[in-house]
């Protein structure tokens, strides 16, 4: 649900918005479009920005920052003005609590922007055993509680007589990630929910539900590793029995020492992932402050950049980024277009 943004009427105030210290200004505008958020879309929007600054002589190259999709929505939502992103990069939707964040610090005016997909892979390394695992297997090895109890799981066997009888460790984002949201959401959840009881429990009890199936171990059986996707592979080679978790992006950049792991007997691969058949495909977003786009020059630019880069055949898919089918990118291009506000409405 969307409504359509009057630039015009809201000129002035965004430029003495991103001028004035008084609304965090920082002693006055910037020059250069800032951006924030996950450690998954940061390359997708690190090369729209590299490629924009080659293009565009008369802008400066904007500044891209790798904070987790979480963080980012922090900063993102405190507030309007030249001290405060212009952009935030998510590898999930903003949450209906994070927009209203965003409303109750002035940032009234948002544009979300789906600019592709990405998976949340599981991977191994290449010298690893060939693991090939369900979403309730996941669930039982790395849940703190598995179905209200704490987890005594020591080896993947004793989640899954069929699994092999090896330590479980696994490297996987932390808690202010994007791509740990995604892993709750798209696989702990899912796992947890095929237990009854946990499906009943999500009706009568959503809070202990979500205790339940979404928070991770402590005992060290599940290790935060931080939003440096890159440090995960390295720490797979090193570990060749343990799991990590990160974007399919960082997969396919890293093929000669990983490979994915099969989910419900589905590898990640650019067809299961785009065609969300992979359990862990998922959307990407960029999310624009409508009070920044005519103070901050070269943001309107920018996002037409991004536009233009997203097809299948664009300098994006290089990078391994994953279309999103003809008719999203047809619509999201026309929100780019138009700079169409979204209403919050339908966030979650």
């Amino acid at each position: 649900m969307f409504k359509t943004f009057a630039l015009v009427a809201v000129s002035a105030l965004a430029l003495s918005a991103c001028g004035d210290p008084a609304t965090g200004g920082a002693g006055g505008a910037r020059d250069q479009v800032k951006i924030v958020g996950s450690s998954t879309v940061y390359p997708f929007t690190s090369a729209v920005a590299e490629t924009f600054g080659r293009n565009n002589p008369g802008f400066k190259t904007p500044v891209v920052e790798s904070t987790g999709t979480g963080s980012g929505m922090k900063l993102f939502c405190a507030g309007v003005g030249a001290g405060h992103p212009d952009i935030e990069n998510a590898s999930r939707r903003m949450k209906k609590s994070e927009f209203e964040d965003c409303q109750k610090n002035g940032v009234k005016d948002i544009v979300e922007v789906q600019v592709g997909i990405d998976g949340l892979a599981l991977i191994e390394s290449n010298a690893g055993p060939k693991m090939n695992l369900t979403v309730e297997d996941v669930y039982k090895a790395i849940a703190a509680n598995p179905y209200g109890k704490p987890n005594a799981a020591k080896t993947w066997k004793d989640v899954n007589p069929a699994l092999p009888a090896i330590a479980i460790k696994v490297f996987g984002p932390p808690s202010t990630s994007g791509t740990r949201d995604s892993l709750a959401e798209l696989i702990l959840d899912k796992g947890c929910n095929k237990n009854p009881e946990m499906e009943a429990l999500k009706k009568s009890d959503a809070d202990k539900h979500k205790d339940i199936c979404t928070k991770v171990r402590e005992d060290g059986a599940y290790v935060e590793s931080g939003e440096n996707d890159n440090l995960i592979v390295q720490k797979l080679t090193a570990n060749p029995d343990a799991i990590g978790v990160l974007g399919y992006s960082f997969l396919e950049e890293n093929l000669k020492d990983v490979r994915g792991i099969a989910i419900n007997g589905v590898e990640p691969t650019y067809e299961t992932i785009a065609g969300f058949t992979y359990p862990g495909a998922r959307a990407m977003f960029i999310y624009v402050k409508g009070a920044h786009l005519t103070a901050i020059p070269g943001l309107k630019e920018f996002l037409a950049e991004y536009a233009n880069a997203w097809t299948p055949g664009g300098y994006l898919a290089k990078r391994g980024l994953i279309a999103s089918p003809d008719a999203i990118r047809a619509k999201n291009a026309e929100i780019v277009q138009k700079l169409t506000m979204m209403t919050g409405a339908d966030l979650s």
